[in-house]
């Protein structure tokens, strides 16, 4: 009797050694455990990453084992299509494809990546000597063509047809090494070579005196707004709030209006920076499963997403870390290379945080060539099982600080370097080392409470870094009188300086996206002075950098700000876009009050203080004009205390909900809290018109068509309508 699975192993050997133009038939082994318990799912993403990703998947227990890419992959990736991630069983109505590698994939899955130019297997990325062809027959069954060459059931085969491939060019071998192969290097200096630097000419420097028409394109729109209009004469004035409004310029492809959703298209390369991206992502034991999917579909978005002239470059870690691939364009090329590398991920062992940072870092520091623009994503959904030593000596808590060079810290140098912009992933992962990491870095912490958001949550935040039109933006405010003296800056996080006898102040606000905003509020005290009827108070002026125009730009007397003064005053109306920004200030001192708090056990004392804030609002002058902000910060104080009304829940989201927070208002940047309730009524706070335009790409790749209602949820900020001088 003739022994099938010997038949079949020959049939492999045979079309090996021809190499031949043909169709095999490969007997199933009888002995292949096909049971859902042996299945493990590689979470594949195809150059497509809409895939049906509905349907629910078990987690299998985490396993010890480590970081595991295996060249061949595991015996029951012949259970599952590593591309569609559904079963593979003969019988079901598909041909299977069995590659040289021994890896299997549906047919009909297989043909069309190889159709886009994919000669590597999405698993292991073996490069392939022969690759599937399409039959021209087909079967109207299921719209999908099916492969009958010599006579099989088509229902009960695995099936290959082949086509020999042409000898390597050497232009073209641009194979992503393996994982569990590949040798790293010592120096990081393999970064794929860009075809021009894109630095700022030394000693170009553009002058804009007096900036006074809003509508000048390309520079930054300066506003100034006193609390109130006058001040007597005959009296002084402590502590006079003085608000600056800052607003990045637009894009030049929204010049003439607004995009269309309806058509999405792909934002102008020239309008922009490029950018060096690195992802840290997490592929520890605990990302098995959906997770894992998710995650790989999301990175498909931002690989397909990224320019020509973008470079990407992708860190993985569990127990150790490992980079998947150097700095790459984002060419055709570049795309195909990262997502075969994506693809092959698979989820196993602890979570060393520290590492993966150390090793992303390592990949901007040590580059060769060098993007306007660079950025770290790190995503993470469990606690860092692994210790680094503290400068102290000590292996108690990671100090993150220690393994960010100050060359990439938002306080070493001047303004920022390399934010990372940290994603904590569930319910489980360390929120106060993610937010640690992003506030140091000048980046922003993001929580994704709903696994199902995180392309939406990757989406906005590449919406912004592929939007930078002013880089290195300081800004500095001047005493016009010479009784007047600064008493304070309050810019959140950014970095602040005051001297010259306090009549000189200094914002490092850093890069600001198309059309974003930042609000600083200054005070002075103004003293008693019966000689005018009219005060100039300050001076504001700014310098950064544009990366598209490649020049240095400063503003001079961008913006003065003065006050009458005359004898007798009456009544008069506080500036609502003044008293807005203190409401703003009040509610992030609040919550960062009530966190404290919490830390410390104290959730009665917690809630009080945000009880209070709350209060406080309600009573604000923008409050009883009905102004948005304030109606959404109040909400958002209540939400807060819902998620600190016992310790299991602040445990589970609070501090994660309170900390993302903190970090969108500090930096007055979006940052996404993506959970179950609707954000319709909500204000969308700091998202940029660029950012709300990827988020709808988003949404139009998973369900066809934009969502009216995104499930992405903001820290709150900013109201929806825009702010108008006095």
């Amino acid at each position: 009797m003739i022994d099938l699975k010997e038949m079949g192993s020959k049939w492999r050997k045979a079309k090996l050694t021809l190499g031949l133009n043909m169709c095999l038939y490969v007997p199933p082994d009888p002995d292949e455990d096909s049971s859902p318990s042996s299945s493990r799912l590689s979470d594949a993403v195809s150059l497509s990453p809409a895939s049906a990703l509905s349907r629910g998947s078990s987690t299998p227990t985490p396993s010890s084992s480590g970081l595991r890419f295996s060249k061949y992959g595991a015996k029951s990736s012949k259970s599952t299509c590593a591309i569609c991630l559904t079963a593979m069983k003969p019988g079901k109505g598909h041909a299977i494809f069995t590659a040289e590698c021994s890896h299997s994939f549906h047919f009909h899955c297989i043909t069309s990546n190889v159709k886009h130019g994919n000669q590597i297997c999405p698993v292991c990325r073996a490069k392939w000597k022969e690759i599937p062809l399409q039959n021209p027959a087909s079967d109207s069954s299921h719209g999908r063509k099916k492969i009958n060459a010599v006579g099989w059931p088509r229902d009960d085969a695995w099936m290959t047809v082949l086509r020999r491939l042409p000898s390597d060019r050497p232009e073209a071998n641009r194979n992503v090494s393996s994982l569990h192969h590949a040798q790293e290097p010592p120096i990081f200096a393999d970064d794929e070579t860009l075809d021009q630097q894109h630095e700022i000419a030394e000693g170009k420097v553009c002058i804009i005196d007096g900036v006074g028409d809003t509508n000048f394109m390309g520079t930054i729109e300066v506003k100034t707004y006193p609390e109130v209009s006058a001040v007597s004469r005959s009296a002084s004035h402590d502590n006079f709030n003085i608000l600056i409004h800052l607003k990045a310029p637009v894009t030049s492809g929204r010049h003439n209006g607004k995009n269309n959703h309806a058509e999405l298209p792909q934002m102008n390369q020239n309008s922009r920076a490029p950018v060096d991206l690195v992802t840290v992502l997490d592929v520890s034991g605990s990302m098995a499963g959906t997770k894992l999917a998710l995650l790989k579909r999301a990175m498909g978005f931002v690989i397909q997403n990224l320019g020509p002239s973008d470079r990407l470059s992708a860190i993985a870690f569990s127990f150790t870390a490992r980079r998947l691939f150097p700095l790459r364009l984002m060419t055709d090329a570049g795309r195909q290379e990262a997502l075969q590398a994506v693809n092959s991920l698979i989820s196993n062992g602890g979570t060393n945080i520290a590492e993966g940072l150390r090793k992303g870092v390592k990949v901007i520091v040590d580059r060769k060539w060098k993007n306007s623009v660079a950025n770290i994503i790190l995503l993470s959904d469990g606690q860092d099982t692994y210790t680094v030593n503290s400068p102290s000596g000590t292996h108690s808590r990671t100090d993150y600080k220690s393994l960010l060079p100050i060359s990439i810290r938002q306080n070493g140098g001047t303004g920022f370097k390399i934010p990372v912009h940290s994603f904590g992933f569930g319910t489980d992962h360390d929120a106060t080392s993610m937010h640690s990491i992003s506030e140091i870095s000048g980046g922003t912490f993001s929580f994704i409470e709903a696994e199902d958001v995180i392309q939406d949550a990757f989406a906005q935040c590449i919406g912004g870094l592929l939007s930078v039109v002013v880089q290195d933006l300081n800004v500095k405010v001047d005493c016009v009188d010479q009784n007047l003296h600064i008493g304070s800056i309050k810019a959140g996080s950014y970095r602040t300086s005051i001297m010259g006898n306090a009549r000189m102040g200094t914002i490092d606000v850093g890069d600001l996206y198309a059309e974003e905003e930042r609000d600083i509020l200054v005070t002075i005290n103004i003293p008693v002075d019966r000689s005018i009827g009219q005060m100039s108070l300050l001076k504001v002026g700014c310098v950064y950098k544009d990366p598209i125009a490649k020049h240095a730009v400063t503003l001079e007397g961008a913006s003065e700000v003065r006050i009458q003064r005359p004898e007798i005053i009456g009544a008069q109306i506080m500036s609502i876009e003044v008293d807005r920004q203190r409401n703003r200030l009040h509610a992030a001192e609040a919550m960062a009050e009530a966190r404290v708090a919490a830390e410390n056990g104290d959730l009665i004392r917690a809630v009080s203080i945000l009880e209070s804030c709350y209060k406080s609002l309600s009573e604000s002058a923008s409050a009883q004009a009905g102004d948005r902000l304030c109606v959404a910060l109040c909400a958002e104080l209540k939400e807060m205390q819902e998620r600190m009304a016992n310790r299991q829940a602040y445990e589970t989201s609070g501090r994660a909900y309170v900390l993302s927070g903190l970090s969108s208002h500090s930096w007055q940047r979006a940052t996404a809290r993506g959970d179950s309730t609707d954000s319709a009524s909500l204000v969308q706070a700091y998202q940029t018109p660029s950012m709300v335009d990827m988020v709808t790409r988003s949404h139009t790749m998973l369900l066809g068509k934009p969502s009216s209602h995104p499930k992405l949820r903001q820290a709150l900020s900013f109201p929806a309508a825009r702010l108008q001088p006095r």
